[in-house]
């Protein structure tokens, strides 16, 4: 299986930065192979890659650079150990301080952590010399770097992370040790000196910057190669005690920037005795109205500011009064639309839905103010009466699919309070309303239209349950994608695109009368979720998938997920603008929405599971202030009937230095972008382009990282990088092996593919990353040690690298992808275990067996565990999928494709996409 486990010491890379000695003189070696396809190698040997996608433009992506045909310089492989106190910089660099025995062994590519940020407990002195305090944890901003002549940057210290290249035995080929590469062991790590240095930003799980330096020159940004941009997610669900307050003006109304509009916030600054305010972003002037004003005190703060929220929280909701409506506020309103076609009936899916619709009617939001509608279909359209005053719902049925009417348009929404027993007798009686329905049909466009005009008086949610590929009338749709011919062609992309022009142009339609489509997939045929998603991604809404759905296997994921959409704080008719200062602007948005016009977004629905992520670039050739801020206002509708505006706002230093652009990254904004930018690059290019635009991106920031530094240090053969960047290059593996991006046509299903796109265009950030890079922890040690010494739950949860010598044959395992868990029972797990959790199904094929929870303390445990993952983060409901050691193909592609380190179907290995990475930085431009 490879290396032993990795040692308790090894594991922990993710708490110290990484640094390695230097290497001899690089030595060239004969040209590679020019080009990688992923397909499987008979060796494994990484493979440089040819710019594939420089031929066709490339939104969002700065243009690539194409590899030399030349010789890649290789690291001489070196099994000498360093002489004790052997510093890579020249002698005046770092002061000596007392030698003493490192306590780490040195072994060639082994792991050696220097000293770590305040919060380790290692010496700070090892191998011989003082190793700097990484920069980012310095307290404070520093907007001055590193950038003098070669002359005097001798005296600076090295204040990057590195690795070194050793060679494997008895080979030539540059190799390093797997136990020494980072990884993200304890989940999204936020910079946390920007919180410190500037309390009154927002928090993070609103608004996160891809670097909170921002740069101040043109020449900066081009040097920077990564995405330069946000993340918002504007209704991010706040711990208890962190709520955003809420403020009503009132009679003064809002507190508004008069000439760029931005809202009253704690950077706004109070002069003229209290009368004038200058404005943050455009440094306007503007008057304090009579019922705001407030003295100032010595030193020039209000004397009122501690009861006034919006000047000392970065958050902040205001009460918006009627100038800043359109219409009346509408009242909450879900419409279904639901399939009840043969294959909807036979997999239990209206039975699901039915009752957990029922179960959620007394926490909808907006009671009593709350309207319900439903409209059924297969070959014809049917209509349901709810009329209050009926004692049970009366169906219409219109069978001409090609001029849709709307039979009684008043009764067919309903006031919920109103007409309850109405609704509540529907639904008991639709399961058995359909249960001989034999009709294979599915007239989903006609339906979606008429769903349309029942619902565009008011605007609400549009829940689709959709079991089938449309058949009949407008939008019908034909089965594609089994032309192997097609794939890794330019004509690829197509499939991943809508085929009909309807489902674009009803998104526009849908948008615009303020309803947002989630569309709930299930299927074990192809239902073309390209086109249907298509609803979901202009609306603001979101795609679920179920396929081959069941309801005795999967009716419990439906029921909680379905449960979570209809019950969770929902903002309707809302707009979002994000506004900058002076010289910066957002270039580009991406998610699922609607651009209304160059920078406001429509969001007919948003809620705490939704995240945006934009672009931004500068304006003037040159910055001349020495802070930026950013305000995202998101205009809405509560559900109690109030117009509300959220306002976050956010300051961050404006630098004049690439290494502290680089040193103040923030990983998981940066991969969030990228993720939304090479899931949109597959809808125009082939899969290979979108991989390879990741990787040269990377490999374009590490080389441009690298130059800072090739001056006045010895870099030699290795690897460096910032810390705050030290997960990057795996997350981008990571990245490149997700469902939307990897492989090709046999590694994912079209609709499995198009569906896990959607869905990741909107995740907010901790959700992303955990889908890239998923929880890996064994449980069968704690299942075994008796109730009385019950581990704390974070000892439990330590995880695991990706990697399948993580693995133990006597142990039990759970992948969690905050979508799914796997639980991996090993080959020579006790048996005891598995009598204790699965009952009489210990000995069968996992694939036939549903975990319950037995009557025994073991049983309890597991489920104890499973329930705290889940409680951990609600918007999904994680299904356990068992699979035992040897169990193929389920362990394939259940386990061992998300072990994402390792080398699986021709894709690279962790150690094989550093290799690969590390050979282009070093190569020549």
């Amino acid at each position: 299986m490879g290396p032993p486990p990795v040692p308790p010491l090894a594991s922990q890379v993710s708490n110290p930065p990484v640094a390695f000695r230097s290497q001899p003189p690089p030595v060239p070696m004969g040209s590679p192979p020019q080009r990688a396809n992923f397909a499987p190698s008979s060796q494994n040997i990484p493979q440089p890659l040819s710019d594939t996608s420089l031929s066709a433009p490339r939104p969002n992506f700065q243009p690539s650079f194409t590899p030399q045909d030349s010789s890649y310089p290789f690291a001489r492989p070196t099994s000498q150990q360093p002489l004790p106190g052997y510093v890579t910089t020249p002698m005046n660099a770092v002061s000596q301080g007392p030698t003493m025995p490192s306590p780490f062994p040195s072994h060639p590519g082994s792991y050696m952590p220097p000293p770590p940020t305040s919060a380790s407990s290692f010496p700070s002195h090892q191998g011989g010399y003082v190793q700097p305090m990484p920069t980012a944890a310095l307290p404070g901003v520093h907007t001055q770097h590193a950038g003098p002549p070669a002359g005097i940057i001798q005296g600076l210290a090295e204040d990057f992370s590195s690795l070194s290249f050793g060679s494997l035995p008895g080979s030539i080929e540059p190799g390093v040790d797997l136990k020494s590469l980072p990884r993200p062991l304890d989940g999204d790590v936020e910079p946390k000196t920007f919180a410190e240095t500037y309390p009154l930003n927002c928090h993070s799980r609103y608004l996160r910057l891809t670097t909170t330096a921002m740069p101040n020159a043109v020449s900066l940004v081009s040097r920077w190669h990564l995405p330069l941009g946000a993340v918002v997610c504007p209704l991010a669900e706040a711990p208890e005690g962190e709520e955003v307050p809420i403020v009503n003006f009132a009679s003064t109304g809002i507190i508004r920037c008069r000439r760029c509009r931005t809202y009253v916030n704690p950077y706004v600054t109070f002069t003229d005795a209290g009368r004038k305010w200058r404005c943050n972003i455009c440094t306007l002037l503007n008057d304090v109205p009579g019922d705001y004003f407030s003295h100032l005190d010595a030193t020039g703060r209000r004397i009122d500011i501690d009861q006034r929220p919006e000047l000392i929280k970065g958050s902040v909701e205001f009460v918006a009064p009627t100038e800043y409506m359109v219409r009346p506020p509408m009242p909450p309103l879900y419409f279904f639309l639901i399939d009840v076609s043969i294959s909807a009936v036979r997999s239990g899916m209206i039975e699901v839905v039915a009752q957990t619709i029922k179960s959620c009617l007394d926490d909808l939001p907006g009671f009593p103010r709350t309207q319900i509608g439903f409209i059924t279909f297969d070959s014809t359209i049917h209509f349901y009466n709810m009329k209050s005053s009926l004692t049970q719902p009366q169906m219409m049925v219109v069978s001409d699919l090609d001029d849709i009417f709307i039979p009684l348009p008043d009764d067919l929404l309903v006031n919920l309070s109103e007409s309850r027993s109405v609704v509540e007798t529907f639904l008991d009686s639709l399961p058995s309303m359909f249960q001989d329905n034999i009709n294979v049909e599915s007239a989903f466009g006609p339906a979606l239209k008429a769903a349309f005009m029942v619902m565009s008086r008011l605007g609400g949610k549009l829940l689709i349950f959709q079991n089938s590929l449309p058949s009949l009338g407008v939008g019908r749709l034909k089965l594609r994608g089994d032309d192997l011919r097609v794939y890794g062609t330019d004509k690829e992309h197509a499939l991943r695109i809508p085929e009909d022009p309807f489902y674009k142009q009803m998104a526009a339609d849908l948008t615009k009368f303020q309803i947002a489509v989630n569309v709930y997939a299930f299927s074990d045929k192809y239902t073309d979720i390209a086109s249907l998603g298509t609803l979901a991604k202009y609306t603001g809404g979101q795609v679920y998938y179920y396929p081959s759905f069941q309801s005795i296997v999967q009716g419990e994921k439906l029921k909680h997920e379905l449960s979570r959409d209809l019950t969770r704080e929902t903002a309707w008719e809302a707009v979002m603008r994000i506004r900058c200062g002076k010289g910066i602007r957002f270039t580009s948005y991406h998610g699922n929405f609607m651009l209304r016009s160059t920078d406001l977004l429509a969001l007919p629905a948003v809620d705490c599971d939704k995240a945006y992520a934009m672009q931004l670039s500068l304006e003037d050739t040159l910055l001349t202030t020495q802070t930026v801020y950013f305000q995202v206002a998101l205009l809405y509708t509560a559900s109690c009937g109030e117009r509300r505006i959220r306002v976050h706002t956010l300051a961050a230093p404006v630098v004049a230095d690439l290494s502290e652009m680089y040193r103040q990254a923030d990983t998981g904004a940066i991969v969030s972008v990228f993720s939304r930018l090479a899931i949109e690059k597959t809808l125009s290019h082939k899969l290979e382009d979108a991989r390879n635009s990741v990787q040269l991106r990377i490999v374009k920031a590490l080389k441009e990282y690298r130059n800072l530094y090739a001056v006045q240090h010895r870099l030699g053969a290795r690897m460096i990088y910032p810390e705050s960047l030290k997960f990057l290059p795996l997350y981008g593996l990571a990245l490149c092996k997700s469902t939307p991006l990897r492989g090709g046509y046999a590694d994912a299903q079209l609709d499995e593919r198009c569906a896990a796109g959607f869905t990741m265009m909107a995740l907010p950030v901790k959700k992303l990353l955990k889908l890239l890079y998923p929880s890996l922890i064994r449980v069968d040690q704690h299942l075994l040690k008796p109730s009385t010494q019950v581990d704390e739950f974070n000892t439990i949860m330590k995880r695991l690298p990706l990697v399948a010598d993580s693995l133990d044959f006597s142990g039990l395992y759970i992948l969690d992808d905050g979508f799914r868990f796997v639980l991996w029972f090993g080959r020579m797990l006790s048996p005891d275990i598995a009598m204790n959790l699965l009952g009489q199904d210990f000995a069968s094929e996992l694939s036939k067996v549903t975990l319950r929870e037995h009557d025994n303390e073991m049983s309890r445990k597991l489920f104890g565990i499973l329930k705290k993952l889940r409680e951990s983060d609600p918007s999904y409901y994680q299904l356990c999928h068992l699979v035992r050691q040897g169990e193929q193909p389920r362990e394939g592609f259940l386990l061992l494709a998300n072990l994402v380190e390792d080398q699986i179907g021709g894709s690279n290995g962790y150690v094989d996409w550093i290799l690969q990475i590390h050979r282009q930085v070093q190569k020549n431009p």
